[in-house]
């Protein structure tokens, strides 16, 4: 089928490898060329999908006349080149693909509709974990454990991998999603069949992409347009539809002058963080500018995109320039491929120099380089940065600050606890490889967990050089970590263990302990493995704030490990040191690490590297055949996954004894007729919580405790707790997942004060259980239930599951007084009203206590986007509460998902009434 061009802008261009088509932006009037280049990209989207029908010609003018200043809040159907999934969230798509199918026969559609229509790329990344540790073969012994625990689900996405269409799975062992994406996936620039005019000859189009984790904005770095999305959301761009969004604010972030010494690529992002949270940049677009670009590697650009989600913005973006065409050389990419990204972006004027004139945005703020100093982020949460000269001095704060201010809330008197580890042995978790090792102590900010781990960070060979060269002079200096440090190692690719032995580095992490565990994401997703019984014990035993120090992206409540309780993200180097230091409460620039073979005080500035020695490592010791070589067979070079067996065809077979892959029941009772929208009446207040509540809270991904509901049912099926594995990987299973729903074991709820966990107040009857347990018998009851929340309700990750937990426990309705980006979009998504308080008002304001009835006002067919609805709450004496709040329904398109009961309700009606 052909499609006009409405604006006269297809052309034709060279690519250095033969002509292509090319849909010109100055074809376009207005001042497209003063444009944010992330606008840009948005708008050649539109401009080369205008049909007349899905993109309107009036969606193109309105962003081409795009105002900064005051951005119009139109509606932007935006198609996307690709989608890139991790596992965690990827299996739970791919089961949701697989019930579309057999819901899609259901209702006399044709299942083969339902595949993927644009390409999607899997890879599997987040289900290792670190059980063994500080040992030469520990690599090997995790990756084996990885695929005996996870074999129900790698034998499901080696279904997917042959019943869908344009679906790549990467196997396991090859690297994390996002430096995968950054090295190999991405093209900056691609080539594709012009469907539109049905031309012989090929389109070029930006790589643009989403991706089901909300660290895809790393590829901002390369000048890709791209961001992480909730599962439920990219299943419908995989199935063609545009993703909607409003035409955002562009924050312009002006980078000047350059790092001083000693200073890293993580100490700038931390910076960045923390100004940028502190900004505010929810939902808005992030565009780095100003001659600092031009000092920074690729590496470090990508460092700071990855972070968007912690300072909230929507995407980090980079445009392309010099540097990411010698990033694309070094990496191995083909010199065709690096001419079509120069060519096409300087036609279509989204190629940066320093000469280039500012983009005009929306707001713009400064940081000069020089000004950031080295610096460690915690306890709890990203953006709260804290320099390390000042780190013991915070940490002591933190222990003795209430819980409220994300303290500890400790006795002074209890500052100076020692504790003994008794029996500990060194390596894996459980097993005596060692003789037992005595006469040790820990107290408060003990370091059981040091890890140079995530995408963030190992993505950067000069931080990872930098904790190689640390790990040298440490090693010639007879320091070692104390034995309750459980050190780990686990690069993005294979190709940073290439350029650590080329480097000679790798030899001398060994030996203090940070040999290579995995290719993939472990510790910062909560795959840290559990800590050697005798240091859980002493933690146990002394109540203690055990810490953990990893080079991650994340460090909320009750992530990383059940045991440790203050999390501090820091770069790499710095990993290492606080490893050999064993503990967060000192001071590194006065206090020494530890003594050297003549009982000498080693301080930290004796073993930190220069930049220099940095880059000098980089230059010698990264080549571009390493790329080539780790990426040659990536997709079939696995041996232990091509021998897993394929069963099934175009419909999964189900099986009803599987603990992992189970058909979930969200298409269950749907017809193809579109209910209408009803008002929400006598709902039941299952929790209230207060600020930055995270995904990682409603929805946990790491540790099944044995106690919780879900681990109880894991129990009754005859599942052992060493064989529970972790939430993450549970996710094709929606009866553990309903049941882990408010399960992390940090979470707060306001109505039961002073405890954490996920327990609650049934009402009427005040009985305090379980908050699944109160969802269920609010469900058995036909009662919907409401959520309460303060601020930046659904933080963190791009976690479905925490909008189809609360679903499938009867939650309808979330009242908060603000909403993370992705995870408002996926409550939609999922059927459930977002609705905002109105400024100044709170659950403390309107003295609500949970124990109220809750009825939504004014909820019809007439539903518009942000309208008002009336809040009404019967307290017991039988008085009410009246008052109005916003419904976070955004757009039309919203409206639409919300009427249909959620986005794949809609688009699989779309699908099976177009076949009938």
């Amino acid at each position: 089928m052909t499609q006009k061009d409405f604006f006269n802008a297809r052309l034709t261009f060279e690519t250095g490898s033969g002509p292509a088509a090319i849909y010109r932006l100055n074809a376009l009037a207005g001042g497209v060329e003063r444009l944010p280049f992330s606008i840009k990209i948005m708008l050649e989207s539109v401009l080369r999908n205008c049909d007349g029908y899905t993109v309107t010609e009036e969606d193109v003018r309105a962003l081409a006349n795009y105002n900064a200043k005051s951005p119009t809040p139109v509606e932007i159907p935006f198609k996307l080149a690709r989608v890139v999934m991790q596992d965690f969230t990827g299996v739970p798509a791919v089961v949701d693909l697989a019930a579309m199918r057999a819901a899609a026969k259901r209702l006399g559609g044709d299942p083969k509709k339902i595949s993927p229509l644009i390409p999607v790329d899997l890879v599997i990344d987040h289900s290792v974990q670190v059980d063994y540790f500080n040992q030469a073969n520990a690599l090997l012994l995790n990756s084996k454990v990885e695929f005996e625990r996870n074999r129900e689900r790698y034998e499901f996405l080696r279904w997917g991998q042959q019943a869908f269409s344009n679906f790549r799975v990467v196997p396991p062992a090859t690297g994390i999603v996002h430096q995968v994406n950054l090295e190999y996936l991405a093209k900056v620039v691609a080539l594709r069949k012009d469907e539109h005019t049905g031309s012989s000859l090929p389109v070029a189009i930006p790589d643009t992409l989403v991706g089901t984790d909300s660290h895809t904005t790393m590829i901002n770095g390369l000048g890709v347009v791209g961001w992480g999305v909730g599962g439920i959301e990219a299943e419908a761009v995989m199935l063609g539809q545009p993703l909607y969004i409003l035409t955002p604010k562009v924050v312009g972030m002006k980078l000047t002058g350059r790092l001083r010494e000693g200073v890293t690529a993580t100490d700038l992002t931390l910076t960045v963080t923390q100004m940028l949270r502190k900004h505010g940049v929810v939902e808005k677009f992030v565009e780095f500018y100003g001659v600092g670009l031009s000092q920074m590697s690729l590496a470090d650009r990508a460092t700071i995109a990855n972070m968007a989600p912690e300072y909230g913005a929507t995407l980090g973006y980079f445009p392309i320039d010099a540097e990411a065409l010698n990033y694309l050389r070094r990496t191995g990419r083909t010199e065709a491929e690096v001419q079509l990204v120069e060519r096409y972006a300087k036609e279509q004027g989204l190629f940066r120099t320093d000469e280039t004139l500012d983009p005009e945005f929306s707001e713009t703020l400064e940081l000069d380089l020089a000004d950031v100093v080295p610096s460690l982020a915690g306890p709890k949460r990203p953006q709260d940065r804290v320099p390390l000269t000042e780190m013991k001095k915070s940490f002591e704060s933190a222990l003795v600050a209430p819980v409220k201010d994300r303290g500890f809330g400790l006795d002074e008197s209890d500052m100076d606890k020692r504790i003994e580890i008794r029996d500990l042995t060194v390596g894996k978790t459980s097993s005596n490889l060692q003789s037992p090792i005595s006469n040790l102590q820990i107290g408060h900010g003990a370091v059981v967990i040091a890890s140079i781990t995530s995408c963030t960070n190992t993505s950067n060979p000069s931080v990872l050089l930098a904790a190689g060269l640390v790990a040298k002079k440490a090693a010639e200096h007879g320091l070692k970590p104390p034995a309750y440090v459980k050190t780990s190692l686990a690069p993005g690719s294979k190709v940073v263990t290439e350029y650590l032995k080329e480097a000679g580095l790798l030899p001398y992490l060994e030996q203090i302990g940070f040999g290579v565990v995995a290719y993939g994401c472990t510790t910062c997703i909560g795959n840290s493995g559990p800590l050697p019984q005798p240091v859980a014990n002493a933690v146990t035993e002394g109540d203690l704030v055990a810490a953990a120090v990893l080079s991650g992206n994340r460090n909320f409540e009750g992530r990383v490990n059940p045991f440790v309780k203050a999390n501090y993200l820091a770069s790499p180097p710095l990993v290492v040191a606080y490893a050999l230091a064993g503990t967060v409460d000192i001071d590194l620039a006065h206090e020494p690490l530890g003594t050297d073979k003549n009982g000498q005080p080693v301080m930290l500035k004796d073993i930190w590297p220069t930049q220099k020695e940095v880059s000098d490592l980089i230059a010698g010791s990264i080549k571009p055949d390493m790329f080539k070589k780790s990426y040659g067979n990536v997709f079939d070079g696995n041996s232990t996954w091509n021998a897993i067996p394929i069963t099934g065809g175009e419909l999964y077979e189900w099986s009803e004894t599987s603990t992992y892959i189970q058909h979930p029941p969200f298409f269950e009772e749907m017809t193809l007729d579109v209910p209408p929208i009803k008002p929400l009446s006598d709902m039941r207040v299952l929790a209230i919580f207060g600020d930055s509540v995270t995904t990682d809270h409603i929805s946990p991904a790491g540790n099944i405790a044995e106690n919780s509901p879900a681990g109880q049912y894991l129990i009754s099926l005859g599942v052992k707790k060493a064989d529970f594995n972790q939430y993450g990987t549970r996710r094709g299973n929606d009866r553990v997942m309903m049941r882990g729903t408010f399960a992390n074991i940090r979470i707060k709820n306001l109505m039961v004060p002073g405890v954490e966990g996920g327990v609650t107040i049934h009402q009427p009857d005040g009985e305090r259980m379980s908050i699944f347990d109160a969802a269920m018998k609010y469900r058995d009851a036909g009662i919907y239930s409401v959520v309460l929340a303060g601020k930046e309700y659904g933080s963190g990750s791009s976690r479905d599951w925490a909008a189809k937990g609360p679903y499938l426990q009867g939650v309808r309705a979330v009242l908060a007084e603000s909403f993370e980006r992705i995870h408002r979009s996926n409550l939609v998504g999922m059927g459930i009203l977002p609705l905002q308080f109105k400024d100044g008002q709170t659950v403390e304001s309107l003295r609500l206590t949970g124990k109220e009835e809750i009825d939504i006002i004014g909820l019809s067919d007439d539903l518009k986007p942000r309208q008002d609805v009336t809040v009404k709450a019967t307290k017991e004496d039988g008085s009410v509460v009246e008052f109005k709040a916003t419904v976070r329904i955004d757009t039309p398109v919203e409206v639409e998902y919300y009427r249909n009961g959620g986005i794949l309700q809609t688009v699989l009606r779309k699908l099976v009434r177009e076949a009938q």
